[in-house]
């Protein structure tokens, strides 16, 4: 995925989405991940979200803030039906079937952890945590 398809699909679904879930009071984060770094999306995202860290004031290699990362992801394969997966379309159904199966409260605890953690972080001077 390049930067000018990540503005048009991702920035706008996860922009509905956060202020669906959280109102106007959120702050966007991103990976370092070559679409989310290229200067046109830090622009879109310094636009368009109630708050962003851009890519200068994000902690390199640091999994640890990502809710994906840190919870997420776990959720995701726990509710896949991993028996219906045997083909590259198969696998694509049954993640939007999955993501759907995960509860809103999983997600907004997770968003809402981050906070925490980045505390926690900062408590460990910068060190990975658990």
């Amino acid at each position: 995925m390049d930067a000018q398809r990540y503005i048009h699909e991702v920035l706008p679904i996860a922009l509905r989405y956060g202020n669906k879930m959280l109102g106007n009071n959120w702050t966007y984060q991103q990976d370092g991940a070559k679409p989310h770094t290229h200067h046109l999306s830090q622009e879109w995202c310094a636009n368009h979200f109630p708050a962003f860290i851009d890519k200068d004031r994000w902690p390199p290699n640091s999994p640890d803030l990502c809710p994906f990362d840190y919870s997420l992801w776990n959720e995701l394969g726990e509710a896949m039906n991993w028996k219906h997966v045997t083909t590259k379309a198969t696998l694509i159904e049954e993640i939007k079937r999955s993501v759907k199966r995960i509860e809103k409260e999983k997600i907004l605890n997770s968003v809402l952890d981050f906070t925490v953690r980045l505390r926690l972080i900062k408590k460990n001077g910068g060190e990975y945590i658990r």
